[in-house]
Formats: C-alpha cells, structure tokens, sequence
C-alpha cells in the first residue's frame, strides 16, 4: 500500500521559514517524480514544485521562485520543502505528490498558516 506522509507545517509569521517533510512508502521511490501542490478553501489546488526521479531537475511556479527549495532523498524515501520568507498568501493545506506513468498517489496534507 503506498503511502505519502507529509509533516512540518504549523504557523509561522510572515517573513519566517518552514521545512515541509513528506515520507513515500509502499512505492519504488526512485522511480517517481515528486510534486508539492498547494490548496486553499474554494481554490483549485495548485503545483508549488516538482523535482524530477533521477536528473533531478526542478520547476517552480513563478509565486514561490527564489523563496521555496524542493530537495529529495532517494535513499530515505524522503522529499522536502523548504519554504522562506514566506507570506500570508503561502497559507493553504499543503499535498505531497508521486507520479510515475499512469500512477499518481497524494498524501493527506499538511496546514501551513502564514500570520502575524
């Protein structure tokens, strides 16, 4: 059974910084591009970043580039976030993705609250 646990958001203060954690299991990791979306009440959810299974090239969208960082650890599984000077509208419930051919798996999400 996969599984995609996403830990380490909480709230923060505009300007400060959050590691975003998410851990696969189940699932031949290496294999798999990993994604961060983003989502907000009444909102579609969103891609934040991706960073490819071997290269690893990386995308960003154009609202987090130069403040967010998508790193991953094939050996532990692991993938993170690493999100910077980060603002209120960075607020919304945060999705771990693996995607590899017609397989696609998300997590639970995690709520990250930017506010002073």
């Amino acid at each position: 059974q996969v599984q995609l646990v996403e830990s380490g958001g909480g709230l923060v203060q505009p300007g400060g910084s959050l590691r975003l954690s998410c851990a696969a299991s189940g699932l031949t990791f290496s294999l798999y591009a990993m994604s961060w979306f983003r989502q907000t009440p009444g909102k579609e959810r969103e891609m934040v970043a991706m960073i490819a299974n071997t290269d690893p090239s990386t995308f960003y969208a154009d609202f987090v580039k130069g403040r967010f960082t998508i790193s991953r650890d094939n050996d532990k599984r692991m993938v993170y976030l690493q999100m910077n000077s980060l603002k209120p509208e960075d607020t919304a419930v945060y999705f771990c993705n693996a995607m590899w051919n017609s397989k696609d798996y998300w997590g639970q999400g995690t709520q990250v609250t930017v506010s002073s």
